[in-house]
């Protein structure tokens, strides 16, 4: 009977709705050079993609001059920021799923397509860098998901077998990393489903 010892999670629209930060942020972005994706792409097509990935799928499918992909993904950055200090605050089922599942001796990391300082901020302007043993970013991987790289990693730095491990994801390209991990996955529709009961009947549903 496999025994649970560590929870990771996905960073956006897991612990932090920060979909429509990103769709704002890289829309502002690309309508610098009179460009704009829908929110059905936003959604459906480039959701949990790293920034990098959504711009080379522009090249391709919109013809995005390539130069441009270092400017807007930095401009795209600028604006992900501002809002997230603005926008970003802590939640308190999130602060207490966290706070309890550590003070039960569970693992805790995050692992998420977004940059290194995205995922620091965010994590610290919600109070949950505290409760983690680690995070990774895109910028700790070669390949970002759909790739399960990102999700291997985590469970190595762990010094955990995958079977040990629940992953908490909401989009597609997530799932397909987390399945392709080999540990164990909780699909959430929102940020309110990731909370303390939900997370403990899903482990003890694994534990049998």
């Amino acid at each position: 009977m496999p025994k649970i010892k560590a929870v990771i999670f996905d960073m956006d629209g897991v612990l932090i709705e920060a979909k429509d930060w990103h769709y704002e942020a890289l829309n502002k972005a690309l309508s610098l050079f009179g460009m704009e994706i829908s929110r059905y792409d936003h959604l459906v097509t480039y959701d949990g993609l790293p920034t990098k990935k959504k711009l080379e799928m522009l090249t391709t499918d919109r013809g995005l001059p390539a130069k441009l992909h270092s400017f807007i993904n930095e401009m795209k950055q600028v604006y992900t920021m501002e809002l997230v200090h603005t926008k970003c605050k802590p939640s308190f089922h999130h602060e207490y799923a966290l706070a309890r599942l550590k003070q039960e001796g569970y693992a805790l990391s995050v692992a998420s397509n977004s940059i290194r300082n995205s995922v620091k901020v965010m994590m610290e302007k919600a109070s949950l860098l505290p409760y983690l043993d680690f995070f990774l970013s895109n910028q700790d991987v070669e390949f970002g998901k759909p790739d399960p790289e990102i999700y291997t990693r985590s469970i190595q730095r762990l010094n955990l077998q995958p079977e040990e491990c629940l992953i908490v994801e909401d989009n597609d390209n997530g799932k397909q990393a987390a399945k392709a991990s080999g540990a164990w996955l909780m699909e959430v529709g929102d940020v309110r489903e990731v909370n303390y009961p939900n997370i403990m009947n899903h482990i003890m549903r694994i534990q049998g």
